[in-house]
Order: C-alpha cells, then structure tokens, then sequence
C-alpha cells in the first residue's frame, strides 16, 4: 500500500516533548516527501528533526494575529517556509532575548492565564500564502495534535478549506484543567469543549495515547478512539538489555526525563525514602536522577547523584545497567487533571530494556491501570513515604518479583509497542481513509 501525503499540524518532529517522540516513532520510514508540518513559530527549535521531515511552514504574523496591546509585546514570527541551515543540519530559528522569554514565562503569561484572557488574546486564521502553500502541496490525509484553543481552532480551519480526511492524536486531558485556570477557568472551558467537539465531528478517525483515554472519551464525546503509544524499534531498546536481576553491593534507581515542580516533589518524597533506608541497610540504595537541570534540594540529600542528560544512543545501555527504573507522577490535583489519561513515552522504553519498574502515580491515571493490568511494574499509588519505602523494599528483598514484572515488561513491550507492528497498523489506518475519500469521490 503506497504512502499518502499526510498534513501535519500543531506538532513538529522532535525527541524531546511527548508528541514529537510519538510523532518521529510512528512515521519513522514513511516516504520523506509525502510529509509535511504546519505549526507555531515557538514550537521550532534546534531540537526539530529533519531526517523524518524537512518541509515546515511556520505560523507567524499572518496566521497568527495578537490584539493590542499584546501584539506590542509578544514575539512576531515570520510567517512561511522554514530556512535550513544546510551546514549545521538543522533549522534557522529566531535569536530570543533571554529577558522577554523571562517576562513572558514567569509574568506576562501567568498573569493573562490567571485573568483569564490568554485564550481570548489571540486568532488563527489561514493566509492567502498559507492557503497557496496547502493547495501547492496538496495532502491526501491530516495528522493532526493539540494542547491549546488555538491549535484546536486551526486544525478546523485547515479541515474545512482543505476537505480532506483528518485524524486527530489526544495526547494529555489538557481539557479539563482549564476549569481550574484562572478567574473565568468555567467559562472557556465551556468554550473550547465546544470548539473541540466541533473539531472532533470533522475528524475521520481518532485516535488516544491510552487505552483509558479511549474509554473515557468514547463516553465523553461519543467517538471511537483507537490507541497509538509511542512505539520503539525493539532492536535499538533491546541491544543492552538486562538478563541478571542479582543486585550488588550498592543498588542503583534511576530515573531519567522532564523536571517540574509535581515530578520533582515524587522524586524528593523517593530521596526522603532512601535517606531512611541508608540509615539502616547495609547496602546502599542511591537514586541517579538524569536530567538535564540539577534539582537545588538535591544537597540536602546524600544518595541523589545528578547525570545529566546522555547522547540517544546510550540511553539502551544505561537503561539497563540499572538495578531499578524509577517512574514517578505528579500527585498534585491539577496535574492529575492533566495526565490521568497520558502515559510517558518512556513508559514502552523503560519496558524493553529488562531493568524492573517502579510506578509511583495516583491510583486513577492510565499509567497504574496500565501497569497493573499487565504486571509489568511493581506500583504504589499513595503519596507517603512509608508506602514507597514498602513497595521499595518488597521489590529489593524478592528476586523473584524483580524477574517476573521485568519478563512481564519485555513480554508486553514486544507484542504491543514493536515499532514494526505499530507502524504497519497505523499507515494502514491512514491509507485506508484516503481510499475510502477517493472512493467517494469517484461515486
């Protein structure tokens, strides 16, 4: 089956965020020129891949229109292609100044969001050079992500003027966090769910991060929702993979990813566990966090070693040169909210490369159903230190337990996040809506 020309919209190819690892898994191999993405000047960076795709447009100035005075402060985007620097093998992107990032992140925008203007701040609309470039490249199918209205309102946009098939990938419940932000949350929470409903009665198909998230929106919005995690090349995961699950003579807990306040507190209530165990253990347990901002409370504890990030290509063996994988959430309301449906991309990672797993998440979210479906980790779901320190010690103290959610975890990891699998499923879904387009054209 040929490859269709797939739109992309609101997210580019990455490896940093959740939808831009999802993104570069699932059209890794597709035909480069049958690829295409449309979204937000901010969104692109030094971190955006080309090797997937090298055709961007960036919303700017002309798609995306500030109202005074706030068109006086934010940032204008060229609108257009983006440039490549050939040379360094990446985008040109916009020199920031430090300090208007500052101002914008931890002021201005807090501010709008608390007074419940940011959604009412901006319009998207297409482009008399957009609308030529869409015509000229000419999609038989759109892709399509979105974490805010504006991106919710775009996708529709494009839909209505392109009248192609579109997809659209949940990836978190953003949603329902806006009733909590800001004076007037209720009010465009009201707003956008009926901009998104909107948006999803244009949609050909649909599709969730978990299958929870397929569950509760079936019953919320009354769609079908297929189910596409990140999938890895098992080949790649699976090349250093543990085979042993003897601990040494210091038990080593890693946990690599995103910093925020709700996963940094998870990780300190994990630091207040080790210091109480290091107290009377004979062996060592220390937590090496790879991130790439070292925590400033990490000084108040002795058995937190900070990495670092590491190069992609090592991630495989340190992955599995770990005694333990550490998986922790926020347990904080509001981000529960947010990602009681999601699940890490780093979830099928950790999964494949053999190292047993610990999930510390609030008992509701998609991760512990998961988790616990499967028996691919061993879980604790109460936010104190006493129930990690004892779903900690049940794991260290039983070989067996450690060898059995491991061989669980690559059992699953295989039959459900082959990246060979995944893929195949996921062109035949799209390719199936073009055929189905063409057909009704036809007729």
């Amino acid at each position: 089956m040929p490859f269709p020309k797939v739109l992309i919209l609101n997210q580019p190819f990455n490896n940093v965020s959740g939808g831009g690892i999802t993104l570069s898994n699932l059209f890794k191999g597709w035909k480069k020129d049958h690829l295409a993405v449309v979204c937000l000047g901010h969104l692109f960076n030094e971190k955006t891949q080309l090797d997937i795709c090298d055709k961007y447009y960036q919303l700017g100035h002309k798609e995306h229109v500030w109202k005074f005075p706030l068109s006086l402060l934010k940032r204008k985007y060229p609108s257009g292609t983006i440039k490549i620097d050939k040379k360094k093998e990446n985008i040109q992107t916009i020199e920031k100044s430090p300090l208007r990032v500052t101002l914008l992140n931890n002021y201005i925008n807090p501010t709008l969001n608390w007074m419940g203007v940011l959604n009412w701040a901006s319009t998207i609309q297409l482009s008399p050079e957009l609308k030529a470039w869409l015509d000229e490249y000419n999609p038989d199918v759109i892709y399509a992500q979105a974490q805010r209205r504006e991106a919710v309102t775009f996708c529709t946009l494009v839909q209505r003027y392109l009248k192609k098939p579109m997809v659209f990938h949940m990836m978190d419940d953003w949603l329902e966090v806006l009733p909590g932000s800001g004076l007037i949350g209720g009010y465009w929470h009201n707003v956008v769910d009926k901009e998104f409903r909107e948006m999803l009665a244009h949609c050909a198909r649909h599709f969730s991060i978990s299958e929870p998230m397929a569950v509760a929106y079936k019953e919320r919005y009354g769609f079908t929702f297929s189910t596409y995690h990140n999938p890895i090349e098992l080949s790649f995961w699976s090349k250093s993979q543990r085979r042993t699950y003897e601990l040494g003579d210091k038990v080593q807990i890693l946990y690599a990813g995103r910093m925020g306040l709700g996963i940094e507190s998870s990780l300190e209530t994990m630091a207040k566990c080790l210091e109480d165990l290091n107290k009377e253990l004979t062996t060592p347990i220390e937590l090496v966090l790879q991130v790439g901002r070292k925590p400033d409370w990490i000084g108040k504890y002795n058995c937190i070693v900070h990495r670092g990030f590491v190069p992609y290509e090592d991630l495989p063996s340190r992955f599995a040169e770990a005694d333990l994988l550490f998986l922790p959430y926020d347990f904080t309301p509001s981000a529960n909210a947010f990602i009681k449906y999601s699940m890490p991309t780093k979830a099928s990672e950790y999964m494949i490369c053999g190292t047993p797993i610990l999930v510390f998440a609030p008992e509701d979210t998609a991760l512990v159903t998961y988790a616990q479906d499967y028996n691919w980790a061993q879980v604790v779901t109460k936010n104190e230190v006493k129930e990690l320190r004892n779903g900690l010690m049940e794991l260290i103290n039983n070989k067996d337990l450690r060898k059995k959610i491991a061989e669980a975890a690559i059992k699953l990891a295989e039959e459900r996040h082959d990246a060979s699998k995944v893929r195949k499923q996921f062109k035949d879904e799209l390719s199936e809506l073009v055929a189905l387009d063409n057909n009704v054209k036809t007729a």
